[in-house]
């Protein structure tokens, strides 16, 4: 009996160190910025975004996983219904690069090998690192200098994923970024035609659809009784 339970034990071990299932796929939807430009509606995709995607599944209800994005957003004061933006007349478009790394938590038990266990909603919190536009300097006035910065973002999100085929899997998934930074929309009190007054951070968002290939054997799962 020992040795049995050595032996599951060996296997177990070996399964979650070198065989749980993987996905990697890509992701592709809609952005939004919210700052001190344009519109203030936190989810309203107006931009393409998309990227590349690969999840490690710790267990049913775990998975973790990485994210390399590429996202566009955008602002119009005269799309906003802020009469004083609409007065400012200002407008912008910046293009994002982002690198994420986080956990997805499932209300429900997940596992794409399964019958009955295909379909969940999720939760999910990351840490992010993005690259963007940032005005350095006025070279004549309305015509800028632009530097690419680096800064920081949380990340959380909400999605619902599922199985389309044996190896095939979705998700829909809504993701908002509380960033560390305020001049993604060039606002900046280097220049006085760019400082708006705001003190509050940006936010960006992304709302879109994910189609992955799972692979790798599925964890061990042993009934002792």
């Amino acid at each position: 009996m020992k040795k049995q339970l050595l032996a599951i034990v060996f296997i177990c071990i070996s399964s979650i160190s070198w065989s749980q299932i993987n996905e990697i796929g890509v992701f592709i939807g809609g952005s939004n910025y919210i700052g001190d430009v344009g519109k203030s509606n936190y989810i309203n995709p107006n931009n393409i975004a998309g990227g590349l995607i690969y999840k490690y599944n710790v267990n049913p209800r775990i998975a973790l996983r990485g994210t390399l994005s590429f996202l566009s957003i955008s602002g119009d004061d005269a799309k906003s219904s802020n009469l004083v933006r609409v007065n400012r007349s200002f407008n912008f478009t910046n293009s994002i690069k982002e690198v994420a790394v986080g956990i997805e938590y499932n209300f429900f038990e997940y596992d794409m090998t399964s019958e009955d266990k295909i379909y969940t909603p999720y939760i999910l919190l990351e840490v992010a690192a993005f690259g963007y536009d940032s005005v350095e300097s006025e070279i004549t006035p309305g015509q800028y200098n632009l530097n690419t910065k680096i800064s920081y973002g949380i990340p959380f999100g909400l999605g619902f994923k599922g199985r389309l085929a044996e190896k095939i899997g979705f998700s829909l998934e809504t993701r908002v970024r509380y960033t560390f930074t305020d001049d993604l929309d060039y606002t900046t009190n280097k220049i006085p035609s760019l400082n708006f007054g705001g003190n509050s951070n940006d936010w960006y968002m992304f709302t879109g659809i994910s189609i992955v290939y799972a692979f790798g054997r599925p964890a061990c799962y042993v009934d002792l009784r």
